[in-house]
């Protein structure tokens, strides 16, 4: 079994305890919420499907971890959807704070409610992951191992804030180092990942060597995840992101490439301090490929790559099929499109 089997074998799972928690919480007589939610969620509304859905990676990711240390994946379920609502909830904020219209190629929250209504359906989907996690009570776990899993996703919470904080206030900083970067992208994306295979090993009831190395594990994957997504954000092809082309640029995001061309290239360096626009940025794009920039983020998530495998051969010293998954996984980081 490959990844994309074992994702074609266990979404219909993660769609369904998704869709029940959020029937469950909220009433009917509040149509519209469940609307705007379940737009976000890619269940409705027009190219409604598995594109507008995303890929769910981070429940994936938690079940399979689960199973990889040798757990029941279906008692590791409350976990998964706790860990989605989480970042769906990230996403509807981080549409409004980065004024983006477009979310997988579909009109965002706020831009077909308003931002009063995205930001309240967002704060829904916020307790939507705290009531999702209790549930693993209810599912055999113990109520010490439930409270450690929401110990877990309240430091999470803590983190992607002040990572999403520093990404905002980046904008408008004249200076930003290297090392200020790897502090906003640890918080901002790699946090959750971590989570992720920390709580898959905490269902699992693997031990706490385990669940360290296997958190060593996401960190590294999500610091590769996030820096292919600064590429992404600058050469990446728009009908496959649903961003619009050179999105990073345009909004003067701080990104590796982008400190890079900073640090190296004067032309770059000249250009960025004027007005940028969709008119300019193929142009900035070719500055930052010929001073190196772009070789160098592809570089450094292979190396972060590299530091995420020997993490899992730590937790997993005997490899397992399940194993062999997270490591084709990991791998896949450094050569997505989308």
């Amino acid at each position: 079994m490959n990844f994309k089997s074992y994702m074609e074998e266990r979404l219909p799972d993660i769609e369904e305890i998704l869709q029940n928690a959020m029937n469950s919480i909220i009433p009917t007589e509040y149509p519209e919420l469940s609307e705007m939610l379940s737009y976000h969620m890619g269940w409705i509304g027009e190219d409604a499907g598995p594109q507008a859905r995303g890929k769910r990676l981070r429940s994936l990711l938690v079940l399979l971890t689960a199973e990889a240390c040798g757990g029941d994946w279906q008692k590791s379920l409350p976990a998964a959807s706790s860990v989605s609502f989480l970042h769906n909830f990230s996403l509807i904020h981080d549409d409004i704070e980065d004024n983006s219209d477009t979310r997988r190629n579909r009109p965002t929250v706020w831009k077909q409610w308003g931002l009063p209504q995205a930001l309240n359906s967002g704060d829904l989907m916020f307790s939507m992951a705290y009531s999702s996690m209790m549930q693993l009570n209810e599912v055999g776990h113990s109520a010490e191992k439930t409270l450690t899993a929401l110990n877990i996703l309240q430091r999470t919470i803590q983190e992607l804030v002040q990572g999403q904080h520093l990404d905002m206030a980046f904008e408008t900083r004249q200076e930003v180092s290297l090392e200020d970067y790897w502090k906003m992208i640890n918080g901002k994306t790699a946090a959750l990942i971590a989570s992720c295979c920390q709580l898959g090993a905490l269902t699992a009831d693997a031990d706490e060597e385990t669940q360290n190395h296997l958190a060593d594990f996401g960190r590294s994957m999500g610091l590769a995840f996030q820096v292919v997504d600064d590429w992404l954000g600058i050469w990446g092809n728009s009908e496959k992101t649903g961003k619009a082309v050179g999105s990073d640029l345009i909004s003067r995001k701080k990104t590796i490439p982008i400190l890079y061309g900073l640090k190296n290239s004067i032309n770059f360096r000249m250009q960025w301090q004027s007005e940028i626009d969709h008119n300019t940025v193929s142009y900035l794009a070719d500055l930052l490929s010929t001073c190196g920039a772009e070789a160098h983020t592809l570089a450094e998530a292979d190396r972060l790559t590299e530091d995420a495998l020997l993490s899992l051969n730590a937790a997993f010293p005997q490899p397992n099929p399940h194993v062999d998954i997270l490591r084709e996984l990991s791998t896949q980081m450094t050569r997505r499109t989308t």
